[in-house]
């Protein structure tokens, strides 16, 4: 939770409540005692929120993809913060959604360049958790965004928002669309995306509700954030369900292809398409009639608050324990959450009315 800040860029879709997340995030990964141990370690000592920002620092930014275009957005906002905070950027990271080995190759290149921070979008809640601890032994922050490790193997996760409001409003938004009745299917990322399966789960806690006993989940199929596989998915689901109604895709990528094979078929207008998707990615299916309405937070000022966090926990300024506040810049004051949580803000849902409002 933070104090308003004036302008709220295109802010969040509703991503990661504190708790639900990283219920979802620890997954019976470590025993109890080593995961209290780990995540002492990992926030030991004590916070000095007025020390001063330290400059000259390299933070290190590792998406889960390189060349993906929400993650584009989202680093380049981390760049824009570094040097407005006299700090240095890189980027590093795999070419595929998929290839958490090579993301923890990666994690071991920042380590080796001896980086002050990196900010880690990972594939994987525990894949990464070996190299990142040793990374953290070495005096690195660690940062995640976008998508959590478990929370002993970070100092702190910058999340979209809650977890809650993200899977609960993608499925009011495609339940209104379709009239509260059909079979939907949901269009993922990778089987293993934190994120992704955080919001899963609440979409599926959503449609329990009685409002929604007319609503069938049919199938959750994967896409591997790859535009011809997501592609090839929504294609399959359609000739597999000819009566569905709807499509879920919480992720840029599957959105976009989604969109793109509904937008040239029988089906446009017919089968309702909402998730997350990037406005300047989407705005031709909507104002062509395919989608009627989808969500997304600012990716610019997640990478963003991701640098800061990372510069604020450097500087001594915050630990990534709960309660302790700090200072973003323009964006405003930020206060750290349960399990090391930031939350970014609230949801935006685009349309015909306010797309052409945003650009990226």
């Amino acid at each position: 939770m933070r104090k308003q800040s004036p302008s709220r860029a295109c802010a969040a879709l509703a991503a990661v409540t504190s708790l639900a997340l990283a219920a979802t995030a620890c997954g019976g990964t470590t025993k109890e005692d080593v995961a209290n141990e780990d995540a002492s370690a990992a926030t030991a000592g004590k916070a000095d929120p007025d020390a001063p920002t330290k400059k000259g620092l390299t933070v290190g930014f590792l998406p889960k993809q390189v060349n993906n275009p929400y993650f584009t957005v989202a680093d380049k906002g981390g760049e824009k913060a570094l040097r407005e905070l006299g700090s240095s950027y890189k980027e590093v990271g795999p070419s595929s959604g998929t290839d958490t080995a090579g993301q923890v190759s990666y994690v071991n290149t920042l380590t080796q360049q001896q980086v002050d921070a990196m900010a880690v979008s990972a594939q994987d809640p525990g894949a990464l958790c070996t190299a990142l601890k040793q990374a953290m032994k070495t005096g690195i922050k660690v940062v995640t965004y976008d998508s959590d490790t478990n929370p002993e193997c970070r100092n702190a996760f910058v999340s979209q928002a809650s977890a809650e409001d993200l899977g609960r409003t993608q499925v009011r938004l495609l339940a209104e669309q379709i009239g509260n009745k059909g079979e939907i299917a949901i269009l993922s990322a990778a089987q293993t995306a934190t994120n992704q399966n955080a919001w899963i789960e609440i979409m599926k806690d959503e449609l329990k509700d009685p409002k929604y006993k007319d609503i069938e989940l049919v199938e959750v199929a994967y896409g591997d954030d790859d535009a011809q596989k997501s592609f090839q998915q929504t294609q399959g689901l359609l000739q597999e369900y000819p009566d569905l109604k709807g499509i879920i895709s919480p992720t840029t990528v599957g959105i976009k292809a989604a969109a793109q094979y509904l937008s040239g078929s029988k089906y446009k207008g017919k089968v309702r398409l909402t998730g997350l998707g990037t406005p300047n990615d989407m705005r031709e299916y909507v104002k062509n009639g395919t989608v009627e309405a989808f969500e997304l937070w600012d990716p610019a000022r997640l990478g963003e608050l991701a640098a800061r966090t990372a510069v604020a926990l450097v500087s001594g300024q915050i630990t990534g324990k709960e309660g302790e506040t700090f200072e973003a810049g323009a964006m405003g004051e930020y206060t750290i959450g349960a399990d090391g949580v930031i939350d970014l803000g609230e949801p935006t849902v685009f349309d015909a009315g306010n797309i052409d409002q945003y650009d990226f």
